[in-house]
């Protein structure tokens, strides 16, 4: 099978280079640096005499869960390689990063033989970290040939993925026993990954609870935001904008002065969000970074990434989406954990497997509930806009909590793996 894969990738190779520029036609890579997947030429090494540890993180959720790993491990000793793959982590890469000098951002290479096999070549690392459910053969295999040692960290396996990689039992387990670490998410994960024969796995809990918040406290849209009932409908999917814009419509039923906020995960649907809200005569705005939102405006479309925990902290009530959609019910559920994190009620659809065990954790704690209907969450919003409902203390202590046990127990197995110990 590696070799029917090595095949088929090298084979598709050509037709990546007309693939990527689609991508950059339509926005969604960077005109500048997309060639960073593609061509070794544009690998842009930096040489280091200094030991360097390689975290893959694909994307913006991914990316933020390494952001306090690397806040920790950062000494004059190390220096990180950080690849993403999509745009949006690619901006954020640069954004959290600026301030390290030795932080080296660069976009993945396609998962073909030959490239990643020169990338690992030309950049030497000592010690590679995949995040989440990043699992490439042909770099896997390339590293452990290279005797450079693997962790996959905050392991994500989908009940769907596990059932892909178990058809082919040999070659799962030729993959997945490279790893001399793998930290993972869930329980289920855990028990799939014994399935498929990895070595060395752990259950420290997810990383994610350790997502860095950053908050701007000079937030130029408070004052217009205090004057008003708000809610904020986040990391919603294209299939959930109507289910949004009803529970809006709901709401003014209330209130005549209720503001909602939209917050798309994939922000290039701004203007088709835009147009459908129009379309139903409400009066939206598409928002971009350090924008004032108008006085007349009551769907406030986020038309940039990073600042939505400025909103979290202002709002009592957040609806997560990719929890509606029934069709996505085996990859559903976007992280709950940052307006968790700022005290605010936590409100999803049925659907949310890929963050099930931190939803568990939240509604035992009374942080977040599942609604079936716009109705039911309309309905919901109308009782929190009344009620005024306080920023519990004891949600934030809690997450707290949580978060220390998890950093601590996540870099204590991390740490023991850079210096060759037994973990």
């Amino acid at each position: 099978m590696i070799l029917s894969y090595r095949i088929l990738t090298l084979i598709l190779y050509p037709l990546l280079f007309f693939f990527i520029l689609l991508r950059v036609l339509l926005k969604k890579e960077d005109p500048k640096r997309f060639k960073e997947k593609i061509l070794p030429y544009y690998f842009n090494v930096k040489k280091t005499k200094n030991n360097l540890l390689w975290f893959h993180a694909a994307s913006v959720g991914e990316l933020n869960s390494i952001v306090p790993i690397i806040n920790k491990l950062n000494n004059n000793n190390l220096e990180f390689l950080i690849t993403t793959i999509t745009l949006s982590s690619g901006n954020l890469a640069k954004e959290k990063f600026k301030k390290f000098n030795n932080v080296n951002h660069r976009y993945m290479p396609y998962d073909i033989n030959y490239l990643t096999n020169k990338f690992l070549s030309l950049w030497k690392p000592k010690k590679i970290f995949l995040v989440d459910s990043e699992i490439w053969p042909n770099l896997i295999l390339n590293a452990y040939k290279k005797n450079i040692p693997l962790a996959l960290i905050n392991a994500r396996l989908t009940k769907k993925s596990f059932r892909r990689w178990a058809v082919f039992p040999k070659t799962s387990e030729n993959i997945f026993s490279k790893f001399s670490l793998c930290l993972c998410a869930n329980k289920e994960t855990k028990n799939y990954l014994e399935i498929l024969k990895a070595k060395n796995i752990k259950y420290e809990g997810n990383i994610k609870f350790v997502s860095e918040i950053v908050e701007n406290s000079n937030n130029t849209n408070n004052g217009i935001l205090s004057k008003k009932k708000f809610w904020v409908a986040a990391s919603i999917h294209k299939d959930e904008d109507l289910f949004c814009l009803k529970t809006h419509i709901e709401l003014k039923k209330s209130f005549n002065n209720v503001i909602t906020i939209l917050a798309p995960r994939h922000i290039d649907r701004a203007q088709k969000l835009k147009s459908l809200s129009e379309s139903m005569t409400l009066k939206t705005q598409i928002l971009n970074k350090n924008d004032l939102i108008l006085k007349e405006s009551e769907i406030i479309i986020v038309n940039f990434y990073g600042g939505l925990q400025n909103y979290y902290k202002k709002a009592s009530s957040v609806f997560v989406g990719k929890s509606t959609i029934k069709k996505l019910i085996n990859d559903s559920g976007q992280n709950p954990i940052d307006p968790a994190k700022l005290n605010c009620k936590v409100y999803h659809g049925p659907y949310v497997s890929n963050f099930q065990e931190i939803y568990n954790i939240l509604k035992t704690n009374g942080i977040s509930k599942q609604i079936d209907s716009f109705e039911e969450l309309s309905k919901n919003l109308v009782i929190d806009f009344k009620e005024s409902i306080y920023k519990d203390q004891n949600r934030s202590n809690l997450i707290k909590s949580l978060e220390e046990k998890i950093l601590y127990k996540t870099m204590s197995s991390v740490e023991s793996f850079i210096h060759d110990k037994t973990v």
